[in-house]
């Protein structure tokens, strides 16, 4: 088989989308070494942090430049042209923006679609009108690949896309997230990031549906009882607060008279954030939507207790291994639940053990074998 892969998102590996890409093709030669990976990707030259798993790709530079009209004609003129010239059997777009037409039958991974199902997502008319152009290119993939089942038929309900054409994929995180053989993070990244001895974390962006800022009306209760011994971490690269989308934290912080317990890190390097996890006592995740979830998993595999919503596909990657909160306008009770895992050892035991073997349920290579079955049924 000859595949074809929109490579777009390569050189990013600190997206979601750029993380799915290359853990999604590092693991293919272990499932299955007779596909032929052919990845396409903008510009002229090759990126040069890329991994030696990824050596038995071939990768073509298609030129173009990185702004906005340069990607949707990426995306919807040169990938299907370029895999049909190249005789590709199917192609594969790892995130959501399949072409319109497309000579070559193609595969879509669609991990959420957030800006049909929240207004605030939903940007300008120009946002607007490229949400319109891959919802109806959507309905033209030979199948479609979704990271969780609430996913699934978020699809299925909103993109109008037949049952037996949809299929969840679960994603994972590699072997490094473990849990760690000392009590605290090195010595560096603590220095680095001023971490305290003790910690709850949060980590995993500040858009709206992410409830930051009802984890800090909820640390107004649970600071006194437990924030000069667990200091509230709040890691992530600050964005300008709009008023719609994005809360200013800091402020608030202030304006709740918290920032003698509260700390924000900033933006934590890919490569800290596994002993930035290790050294928490645990993770506050009160997300409203998820297509998948990833920051709970990596938690858990790195044996901290993690406290989450129920809602869209958040209790699918937790399972019984973590606390769901049902509520989350009730912040005295996710302030109970944090005080919690701080002075209850046997529940906070309990959950970092229940959460390594939740974690063990996913891997990449499951992730690939799966993926490429679903290569397979198409092309058959």
């Amino acid at each position: 088989m000859k595949l074809a892969v929109n490579g777009w998102f390569l050189d990013q590996l600190a997206t979601g989308s750029g993380q799915y890409l290359r853990y999604l093709l590092a693991n293919f030669p272990a499932v299955d070494a007779s596909i032929e990976v052919h990845l396409l990707v903008p510009g002229e030259t090759i990126p040069t942090d890329l991994p030696p798993e990824l050596d038995y790709v071939t990768i073509h530079t298609l030129g173009g430049g990185r702004n906005n009209v340069a990607k949707v004609k990426f995306e919807q003129r040169t990938i299907p042209t370029f895999a049909k010239k190249i005789g590709a059997d199917l192609i594969h777009i790892p995130y959501w923006a399949p072409p319109l037409r497309s000579k070559v039958p193609f595969v879509v991974t669609v991990h959420d679609i957030i800006p049909l199902l929240l207004p605030e997502h939903r940007g300008s008319t120009v946002g607007m009108m490229y949400t319109s152009l891959v919802s109806a290119a959507t309905r033209g993939a030979a199948h479609v690949i979704t990271d969780s089942h609430s996913s699934r038929l978020d699809v299925i309900e909103h993109l109008n896309i037949p049952t037996e054409r949809v299929s969840t994929v679960y994603l994972a995180v590699t072997d490094d997230y473990q849990p760690s053989t000392k009590l605290r993070p090195a010595a560096g990244i603590k220095d680095k990031y001023n971490l305290p001895e003790n910690y709850i974390l949060y980590i995993g962006g500040f858009h709206k549906r992410k409830n930051v800022q009802r984890i800090l009306a909820a640390w107004t209760w649970a600071s006194g009882p437990v924030g000069d011994f667990y200091p509230l971490v709040i890691a992530g690269s600050l964005p300008t607060p709009d008023g719609k989308m994005f809360y200013d934290l800091p402020a608030l912080a202030e304006e709740l008279d918290i920032t003698d317990t509260v700390r924000f890190i900033g933006r934590v390097a890919e490569e800290d954030k596994i002993a930035l996890y290790q050294g928490a006592t645990g993770l506050i995740f009160p997300s409203s939507y998820e297509g998948f979830g990833l920051p709970p998993l990596e938690a858990m595999a790195c044996g901290i207790p993690v406290i989450t919503s129920d809602k869209s596909s958040l209790p699918e990657v937790v399972g019984d291994a973590a606390y769901l909160l049902p509520d989350l306008e009730d912040t005295r009770k996710i302030a109970s639940t944090m005080i919690g895992l701080t002075i209850d050892e046997e529940l906070h035991s309990e959950l970092s053990a229940k959460g390594v073997k939740q974690a063990q349920k996913f891997s990449w290579q499951k992730t690939a074998a799966e993926t490429i079955e679903i290569y397979k049924q198409v092309v058959g």
